[in-house]
């Protein structure tokens, strides 16, 4: 038992359980400041109530450990498009509509997040040759686009089904990916302008940028 007043050491083999206070304790930095500079070796120790060494058994840096938070990030986005396309759609469009107001939804109700997600600046980015594939892409980064893969893979439904004119689902899903994205960043940042129903332009760009039919 610990007498010091700090936190209790974990057990033998419990590191694993350190690792996952370390990136929770992240996540609620960036919740609650709404900023990832706020993400700091010592601002991380003092949340998990850890001494700031500590953290070195598990992440060489500060940026490992935005880099594990935005693992869990995509994987929950991921995890939210799926559950909101799942079986309780029988039409592929109304799936696909539902998975992408449920995009846009993590993005507008967890602000901080997605800029994380989308915004941030990265060293050593590869050169990618025309044109482009989802293969290409880096093996890390391509773990995290699952959400896009089931965006592509709603718009080819739609396909096969009569309901898209779309010749390229890839591209056609890598344009309103494209476009959804530009549409939150910009509520985001120009809140005063009388911006339509978020709803009614999430159809809109679906409808118009999948060439859906019917």
């Amino acid at each position: 038992m610990n007498t010091s007043g700090g936190r209790t050491r974990n057990r033998r083999g419990e590191g694993g359980l350190l690792r996952d206070e370390i990136v929770a304790a992240a996540e609620r930095i960036l919740e609650r400041e709404g900023d990832e500079a706020a993400i700091t070796l010592r601002s991380v120790a003092r949340e998990a109530g850890i001494a700031a060494p500590s953290i070195y058994a598990h992440f060489a840096d500060r940026d490992a450990i935005v880099e594990a938070v935005l693992d869990i990030a995509f994987e929950r986005l991921r995890q939210l498009i799926v559950d909101t396309t799942g079986d309780s759609h029988t039409d592929p469009v109304e799936a696909l509509l539902a998975g992408c107001h449920a995009y846009v939804d993590f993005a507008m109700r967890e602000p901080a997040r997605y800029r994380v997600l989308f915004n941030r600046l990265r060293e050593g980015r590869p050169e990618l040759k025309l044109p482009l594939r989802l293969e290409d892409v880096p093996p890390r980064w391509r773990s995290r686009l699952q959400a896009f893969e089931v965006l592509v893979e709603g718009l080819s439904a739609c396909v096969a089904a009569g309901r898209s004119a779309s010749t390229d689902p890839f591209a056609d899903a890598t344009c309103l990916w494209t476009s959804m994205h530009g549409a939150v960043m910009m509520r985001q940042f120009v809140p005063g302008f009388p911006w339509p129903p978020f709803d009614e332009t999430v159809d809109a760009l679906v409808l118009r940028i999948g060439r859906i039919t019917g």
